[in-house]
């Protein structure tokens, strides 16, 4: 048996094994009466099927128990234990594989693993003057396999796993739009060597950001005059070092149009419609939706399903309306990882998307379980199970 403290169990936690309650040495009063504590490991506490909830936080302070115990750990999600005496090494090999706990365990190793390689990258780029384009090629080829493998895991993780509080936001929002990119150009059935190109482009659409003070981008305060027309500058520095480090021109002409809009009201040379690249339309989508969505130092995140409903208004026709449709026919209107409040009163999370409609994405229900054990997943429908909003933050926590 393991020993838990019951403070550090995640809330809504599923453990793989039975829980006990592992009862103070000391007496404990109950109303008027004082009671001797239980012998060890006789009440359970949960079972695998049950999440360790809120409630059983509030009961366990109530009586003083700061600890349980367990054979098993606590997980995000509910895991199906076959018996022992029927698991072999290709049966745990193959449960293994079909894990949805174990991907988006991968996915978010994959993830945070590629995020602390650009963490590294820019600080090599800013202090040492080093960009290697075979290395970030190298990369983005990895991340295009992951892409194609596991997609859909890897979508429900890159909006749970933020940077940490005062660090810089650039390898974060950089990594994501790439990530949105690939998935936009795999939508538009772009061969492989163009995928790469364009996942390279999106990684680096901000490196000229690098050659601003941070104190300017980070800033939580208005900027003046001279600092916007510093920020504006950055496409023109981010081309300029990414020319100098040797990279095609498709992905230095990238960095310098990402800002450009359709309408001819973006920076720094005000293009519109067809003399701005492809790479610089999906760009410049992936790059909006991703910040709309994320936490700044002088803005609040938006949840995906209010951030896409931006990008589909596009006001002043600002985005080519392609690419913003392949967007949402890749994520649907409720893009994968958002969590959900349900027609049936469930919360749940949109696991995938329709490919008949954007409007009903697949969600797995929180609560609710096949035969096997698994959380429910199902199809959204008109008339039958819908979503019904976005859950809020605090709702997402309780």
């Amino acid at each position: 048996m393991k020993e838990f403290l019951v403070k550090e169990i995640a809330s809504n936690s599923f453990f793989t094994k039975t829980v006990y309650l592992e009862p103070p040495k000391q007496s404990f009063s109950r109303g008027d009466q004082t009671e001797a504590p239980p012998p060890n490991h006789s009440f359970v506490i949960t079972v695998p099927e049950i999440p360790f909830t809120k409630n059983m936080y509030k009961t366990m302070d109530k009586w003083g128990f700061t600890t349980v115990v367990s054979e098993g750990e606590p997980r995000n999600e509910y895991t199906h234990n076959v018996p022992s005496g029927e698991l072999n090494d290709s049966l745990i090999k193959d449960i293994s594989q079909q894990s949805d706990l174990d991907k988006v365990e991968k996915a978010e190793k994959f993830y945070t693993g590629f995020l602390q390689y650009v963490e590294d990258l820019f600080v090599r780029a800013n202090v040492s003057d080093e960009l290697d384009f075979a290395d970030v090629t190298k990369k983005i080829r990895d991340m295009l396999e992951y892409i194609k493998e596991d997609r859909r895991f890897l979508m429900r993780v890159i909006k749970t796993v933020e940077h940490a509080p005062g660090k810089n936001y650039l390898a974060s929002h950089s990594v994501r739009s790439a990530i949105l990119a690939i998935i936009i150009g795999t939508y538009l059935k772009l061969p492989n060597h163009r995928l790469i190109e364009l996942g390279t482009a999106a990684l680096l659409h901000e490196v000229g950001m690098l050659k601003l003070p941070s104190n300017i981008y980070l800033s939580k305060r208005t900027l003046s005059d001279h600092e916007r027309k510093a920020i504006v500058s950055h496409p023109i520095f981010g081309y300029s070092m990414l020319k100098s480090f040797n990279f095609p021109l498709a992905v230095c002409l990238a960095a310098l149009e990402h800002h450009e809009r359709e309408n001819g009201s973006g920076y720094p040379r005000q293009l519109s419609g067809e003399k701005i690249g492809l790479y610089s339309k999906i760009i410049a989508v992936t790059c909006s939706y991703e910040a709309l969505g994320s936490s700044r130092p002088h803005k609040e995140a938006k949840d995906g399903y209010t951030g896409m409903l931006e990008l589909l208004k596009n006001e002043g026709k600002q985005y080519d309306d392609t690419i913003v449709r392949a967007l949402v026919l890749s994520l649907s209107i409720y893009p994968i990882g958002l969590y959900v409040l349900l027609s049936n009163d469930k919360k749940g999370q949109v696991v995938d998307v329709n490919p008949e409609n954007p409007r009903f994405p697949i969600v797995q229900i929180f609560g609710e379980f096949t035969p096997d054990g698994k959380i429910k997943t199902a199809q959204t429908a008109q008339d039958e199970l819908t979503i019904v909003r976005p859950l809020t933050r605090s709702e997402i926590e309780s």
